[in-house]
């Protein structure tokens, strides 16, 4: 398989480039801008090929399969843009909330049943509070305005099919572009996978499951977290733990604490104001510190990345990981916290994919 990067942007390869968007459903070599225009459309007076079909919509209710392709091949990047409208909200991209959580997007492999990324859409792309966060990360950015972008790799062999569920209650309007190359590929290889679970609010004393029910071989390569403080005073004491091939009481990688691992230290605290310090870097990163607005923003919300890229977790047979809501009372001792943790895990794996546990529904999933 061919990895384009700076140092090898120079060399031949027999890879062929193909790109999915609604200019060209498909794929196809020479597939797209044929939509023919229809009368009164904001291109009918140019013709054929001058953006006549630039987005689609997906009913309430509805599922749209987003790409079907043939393989082998390899998903090189996703761009997505998607916006819901209704009488009391024509123009929710200048709003504050995005209903993202009702979007849901499945990536299935080599004709499974079984999703391998089943995620709700601003999540899956680091942005999971549905408002919009500067994200400038290696393998996800997200840019001005809610453009969402993944260069994770997915290579398969036979089979790749992406959809998007829309729950919301109104049509939405999806723009996206799925990029790819058709090329040989080695015989073994690992599958891309995504789960997003939530507690809301955490079990005292019970740590937020991150994943579990993992079997075969692969890496773990990624942590987003959307953590919601429900209390006062610092909330980030939590070990997040690595159960790798077989542990059972005790991990094999243990944090030191939440701030820890996602690459910050001490509180992400400016020390000079005294305040969060949002930060966005290529493999960890906070972009998103959402603030008490003295009125209805009651609780202070966080967005939070770990990207295990230079630094893959490798597991043989099995991985469980979990993290403490954990945090720091006055007195000096330790406090269990029960907030709301939603969090997504990235990594590869070995085929079959075991059914993730249900999704939770809408009101589960719900940002107020």
């Amino acid at each position: 398989m061919t990895t384009p990067g700076l140092t090898n942007l120079w060399s031949l390869t027999t890879a062929e480039t193909r790109s999915i968007s609604a200019e060209n459903p498909d794929g196809s070599r020479g597939g797209g801008a044929k939509e023919p225009v229809q009368p009164g459309t904001p291109s009918s007076h140019l013709g054929t090929g001058w953006k006549v079909r630039p987005c689609v919509t997906i009913p309430a209710g509805e599922t749209f399969e987003v790409a079907n392709i043939e393989g082998p091949g390899c998903i090189r990047h996703i761009w997505m843009t998607c916006l819901i409208q209704n009488e009391a909200n024509p123009v929710p991209w200048f709003t504050g909330t995005h209903k993202w959580r009702d979007m849901i997007l499945r990536i299935f492999w080599e004709g499974q049943d079984q999703p391998s990324v089943e995620c709700p859409l601003g999540d899956f792309f680091a942005c999971g509070w549905g408002r919009f966060a500067q994200v400038s990360s290696a393998p996800v950015c997200v840019n001005p305005g809610n453009a969402f972008n993944c260069y994770w790799e997915m290579p398969f062999h036979q089979h790749c099919r992406i959809t998007l569920e829309n729950r919301w209650s109104y049509a939405a309007t999806l723009f996206y572009q799925i990029d790819y190359t058709l090329e040989e590929l080695p015989e073994s290889l690992a599958y891309f996978h995504a789960q997003f679970r939530r507690s809301n609010p955490t079990q005292l004393k019970v740590p937020h499951v991150i994943l579990d029910g993992v079997q075969g071989q692969g890496q773990y390569v990624g942590t987003y977290i959307c953590w919601g403080v429900n209390t006062c005073g610092w909330w980030g004491e939590g070990e997040i733990k690595f159960y790798l091939d077989g542990d059972t009481d005790h991990p094999t990688i243990c944090g030191t604490g939440t701030e820890d691992y996602f690459c910050g230290s001490y509180n992400f605290e400016n020390v000079e104001t005294g305040q969060y310090q949002e930060f966005t870097t290529l493999y960890a990163g906070m972009p998103q510190v959402i603030r008490p607005d003295g009125v209805y923003q009651s609780q202070t919300r966080f967005g939070m990345y770990r990207w295990h890229v230079p630094d893959p977790i490798y597991f043989k047979k099995d991985i469980r990981v979990d993290i403490q809501a954990l945090g720091w009372s006055p007195d000096w001792k330790f406090r269990p916290l029960q907030d709301d943790v939603a969090s997504t895990a990235f990594w590869y794996q070995t085929l079959p994919t075991l059914p993730f546990p249900k999704l939770q529904d809408r009101e589960s999933l719900a940002v107020y």
